[in-house]
């Protein structure tokens, strides 16, 4: 799972403005990276530029998935992910980055501003942290971790009937098991209606 780019966009009337952005391009060589960033700008603008306001939308393209969040405020988040990388993960770090942006950066500056103007430095923080969708995602951590626990318990239980213990004989221990109790609870509901008369 790899997350490439992160952007953060204003949805003009004329034409779509890129406000902030950062990249990982350690995996493209050292030659392509330029054009690889030019393409990926001009890719985040294409797709705000064609989505409505109030909706999230996802757009593949080859191996890479292009996920989009055009808010009613015309502000914009677009982050260029492998098609691995989960989407509930995405949306949610682009809402953040989103939310973030708007309280720390004024909303006349949004039309008018452009990366070099824009001083909002938190977005190389979340493009780095959400490399592993598990570890900055506490949902995504919750679900590796049931993951975890049903193979555990899987092998639990293939370790049980390796070691020639037979699912008959947990079977008929589970039944006597069962008489066990039955005696218990007779045997209390006896002393607890003796002590209820009183």
């Amino acid at each position: 799972m790899k997350l490439y780019c992160l952007s953060v966009l204003y949805k003009g009337d004329p034409k779509v403005v890129l406000l902030k952005a950062a990249y990982d391009l350690s995996s493209f060589s050292f030659f392509q990276r330029s054009s690889v960033q030019e393409f990926m700008n001009f890719t985040s603008q294409l797709i705000v530029e064609r989505s409505a306001k109030g909706t999230r939308s996802s757009v593949k393209e080859q191996e890479y998935l292009c996920h989009v969040y055009v808010r009613n405020d015309s502000l914009a988040g677009v982050a260029i992910a492998d098609n691995e990388y989960p989407s509930r993960v995405a949306f949610t770090l682009l809402e953040k980055v989103l939310d973030e942006f708007s309280n720390q950066v004024d909303k006349m500056d949004w039309p008018v501003g452009s990366p070099a103007t824009i001083h909002y430095a938190a977005l190389d923080g979340h493009l780095s942290r959400y490399q592993n969708p598990r570890e900055a995602d506490p949902m995504s951590k919750v679900q590796a971790e049931l993951d975890e626990t049903k193979i555990i318990l899987h092998n639990t239980m293939e370790s049980l009937l390796e070691r020639g213990e037979k699912l008959d004989d947990l079977v008929s221990k589970s039944e006597v098991l069962g008489t066990q109790s039955k005696a218990f609870y007779k045997t209390a509901r006896k002393q607890n209606s003796c002590c209820a008369i009183m």
